[in-house]
């Protein structure tokens, strides 16, 4: 039934969700395997009643709510806590599901709401306090590697108009390298295929060797890269991308790399 059914369009992108969800590839397809598994054992009910996309998502909400107290047992802190790290640990899951939700998955807000369970108002309060609190937390130094200048400005007003500082930008492998070590970002914002055909995967991973740096990639084709054959990455931009996504995303992205370092 789930293979033959229009959800099947959908499963990139819900694995895409579920990783930045749980900030791992391992654990976000553990729940995309548990919502299929749910799906098929709980008949044509769901699909009949939702459209296929919002029903799959809302039956991983389900699984997704139904695991949160083993989940709050090795989270929590204090908004108020004295450093960055812990105030990011303790922003609430609620606002980052409804956030992603609507700027990084582009459900309306009504629909978001179904998916989650409440009224929109409180999808529109969720967001909003999301949004709050990613710009006061989250702002940090960030290495741009695209090679196209139009798309390379666009980035860079976008995260300085979201507080963070752009301390370069680079077209190659090469020079993306050379810029890391130079200036030390604290995030890396980088576009699959560069200018001399050489890779940003390529790129970010020569950067990783050296510096424990949260990236975000961008690409048009998202769907090549979430295949479930081979390590992807966790956090994706598509392109043409919208400035709530961009902040959305790599809001996520810091949020989990601050969280495994205290972790880890």
């Amino acid at each position: 039934m789930v293979q033959s059914h229009p959800i099947s369009r959908e499963l990139p992108y819900l694995r895409r969700y579920a990783r930045v969800l749980t900030g791992s590839q391992k654990s976000g397809d553990a729940y995309v395997r548990a919502t299929l598994e749910a799906l098929i054992e709980g008949g044509p009910e769901i699909l009949e009643r939702y459209s296929a996309r919002v029903a799959l998502y809302r039956t991983f909400h389900t699984i997704w709510a139904n695991a949160a107290g083993d989940r709050a047992a090795t989270r929590g802190g204090d908004l108020a806590a004295a450093t960055p790290d812990s105030r990011l640990q303790a922003l609430p899951p609620r606002d980052r599901e409804a956030m992603l939700l609507t700027m990084v998955e582009n459900f309306s807000q009504a629909d978001a709401a179904q998916i989650l369970g409440c009224g929109v108002e409180d999808v529109e309060r969720l967001v909003s306090t999301a949004q709050r609190s990613i710009e006061q937390q989250l702002r940090t130094r960030v290495l741009i590697i695209e090679d196209e200048p139009v798309i390379a400005l666009d980035l860079a007003r976008i995260l300085g108009d979201l507080g963070h500082q752009v301390v370069g930008t680079a077209a190659t492998k090469n020079d993306a390298v050379r810029v890391a070590r130079e200036e030390i970002p604290g995030l890396v914002l980088a576009d699959i295929r560069l200018a001399d055909g050489s890779s940003g995967i390529d790129a970010t991973s020569e950067i990783l060797e050296s510096f424990d740096v949260p990236v975000v990639f961008i690409t048009a084709y998202p769907e090549r890269l979430l295949t479930g054959e081979k390590p992807e990455p966790t956090y994706l931009i598509t392109k043409p991308f919208l400035t709530d996504t961009v902040m959305a995303t790599i809001g996520q992205a810091l949020f989990f790399h601050a969280q495994n370092r205290l972790i880890g």
